[in-house]
């Protein structure tokens, strides 16, 4: 092979990894010199204001987006780069993508199946190079940084989209509707034995037979075939307690992240996780061995997935409730014959106290326990409709980057919804991802005749969208545009009262409303403590009477039509 055809990481000392200039400059001149093969261009631009590029390759030469679905063919999607530091993905495709130009058999086993990829998705991120924010990782010489250029983790921001580069995602992957993905990963955590462990969509969130698929023959394939690759793999190395010699569990990947978000589309899934502390050189080639398993799987696979996706579809439009919050079933676990390094503990020199360390002189072998099943544990009624009042824009923008159809009210108009109350909302004391995020909900679900004006938006749930619907507008679930704040300003209070003037008026509202006083007695009797104290029995007075009543305060804005 000439140099030219080379990627930067074969002709260094495969410790290294390319930088972001080198990465797209050799694409371009690859689908310059194989047009018929690769269509690689820009898609969109970063936070930063950097080009994000996506490449499609094609047995036949067929690369628009519309002929290849209208010919029912199978798209598998390769993402890399989301953690620059973690670039053993951005090496390989760049590989497996010249393999494809290169060798014609090759190209010829995809058959039908489209191999889409971005090459390095976090653009900015990347431009952060040094060898220093990794900590515990073995090579390469110099990386990108996890962050991109507004300090934010792009594998939290598949849902809240604040980045202009999640967004630039969201459009790709919707226009292209992969059947199968895979985003890949350097992992942190335990010391193993393994190079390759791998993090697929929860097969119970996932759920029906595209779950049962899933865990019943793609997965037993893959970890098949990739012991047969020379790589044997095991799921991602979760630990229940402080080492696998405990047991691992399954990573509950909710839909912040790259695979939970695809599970809204009905994709299955994966985040490959090499291990940091082996070497870049295995973790680049057990990197590439996984997206070929993979793919090879959907080439053979890609009609069964595709019916099984169609069928989850069809089964969304019309079904009477969804689960949309899930939790590890600790009570029904199976085992994993696991090849893992002795734990073991020591004084620590720097303190006081005992240290993890792991002996890599004493390997063993033996089944663990593998927590793989989560129950739905928050199961909604499906309303026949939601609707969102125009004046909230970025949910509004978001089902629309999601390819959701949206119907405007034509003209005001009162109508009868079911809504949530917010009884109470517990968040994190910091920011995380640029959020104070909902932890902790309590709803109480009521009914009210609400104006409508023209150009409010009606979301069907009897469309193939149903799922992504449900699982950002209904607040429980684990990512829920409530969750991340998109709806906080219906929490505050924006009336007040002074409390000299209002001692006296709450002492005629006991007198006119009998609900409140009723209320007021109930609240004394539970809060005697609080009596002493003005502001709280003012406050509860003035929350609960009827006549100062503001009816949008901690009413989530999104109705029910039911």
């Amino acid at each position: 092979m000439s140099n030219v055809l080379k990627t930067p990481y074969e002709l260094g000392n495969q410790n290294q990894t390319t930088t972001l200039g080198d990465c797209i400059a050799w694409y371009e001149a690859l689908a310059r010199a194989y047009p018929n093969v690769l269509r690689f261009g820009v898609v969109g631009k970063s936070d930063a204001g950097v080009p994000i590029h996506a490449g499609v390759v094609s047995s036949d030469g067929v690369f628009e987006r519309d002929a290849i679905k209208a010919s029912g063919r199978p798209v598998f999607f390769n993402n890399n780069g989301i953690h620059p530091g973690e670039p053993e993905g951005v090496d390989g495709c760049m590989a497996l993508v010249r393999d494809f130009c290169t060798q014609p058999e090759r190209l010829a086993a995809l058959g039908k199946t489209v191999f889409l990829f971005v090459p390095l998705y976090n653009v900015d991120g990347s431009l952060n190079r040094a060898n220093t924010s990794r900590v515990n990782q073995d090579g390469p010489e110099q990386f990108g940084f996890r962050g991109n250029s507004r300090h934010l983790d792009l594998n939290r921001d598949f849902v809240k989209c604040d980045t202009l580069t999640a967004q630039v995602f969201n459009k790709l992957f919707t226009t292209w509707d992969p059947d199968v993905m895979v985003d890949t990963h350097t992992s942190n955590g335990a010391d193993y034995t393994y190079t390759m462990t791998l993090i697929h969509t929860q097969a119970d969130k996932l759920g029906g037979e595209l779950g049962a698929f899933l865990t019943g023959s793609m997965l037993p394939a893959l970890y098949a075939d990739m012991e047969a690759r020379g790589w044997p793999t095991c799921p991602y190395v979760n630990p229940v307690q402080d080492s696998p010699d405990h047991g691992i569990a399954e990573f509950l990947e909710t839909a912040r992240f790259s695979t939970g978000y695809a599970a809204l589309h009905h994709t299955i899934g994966f985040m490959p996780e090499t291990h940091m502390l082996k070497p870049f050189k295995e973790r680049y080639e057990s990197m590439r061995a996984l997206v070929e398993s993979a793919l090879a799987f959907t080439v053979k696979h890609g009609a069964q997935i595709q019916q099984l996706r169609r069928a989850a579809r069809d089964a969304g439009r019309t079904r009477a409730e969804w689960p949309i919050h899930w939790v590890m079933d600790d009570q029904n676990t199976a085992t994993f014959r696991f090849k893992g390094y002795e734990a073991k503990y020591k004084p620590s020199v720097l303190g006081d106290y005992t240290r993890l360390y792991y002996d890599r002189s004493s390997p063993w072998e033996r089944d663990i326990s593998y927590y793989n099943r989560f129950n739905a544990d928050v199961t909604v009624a499906a309303p026949k409709a939601y609707i969102i009042p125009q004046a909230w824009v970025e949910a509004i923008e978001r089902l629309e980057l999601n390819g959701v159809q949206l119907e405007r009210v034509d003209a005001d108009r009162v109508q009868d919804v079911a809504f949530y109350h917010v009884v109470s909302v517990s968040s994190r004391p910091n920011a995380y991802e640029g959020h104070m995020f909902h932890d902790e909900l309590q709803l109480d679900r009521r009914r009210a005749s609400v104006h409508l004006r023209a150009g409010d938006v009606i979301v069907s749930l009897d469309q193939d969208k149903a799922r992504y619907i449900v699982e950002t507008l209904e607040p429980l679930a684990h990512d829920s545009f409530f969750r991340w704040g998109f709806f906080n300003s219906v929490l505050e209070k924006k009336e007040a009262y002074s409390d000299y003037v209002f001692e006296d008026e709450a002492e005629q509202l006991l007198l006119q409303e009998p609900a409140l006083a009723a209320n007021f007695a109930e609240w004394k009797a539970a809060n005697p403590t609080l009596l002493t104290n003005q502001e709280a029995v003012l406050d509860f007075i003035f929350a609960h009477c009827d006549k100062y009543r503001e009816p949008e305060w901690r009413r989530y804005p999104v109705f029910m039509v039911e």
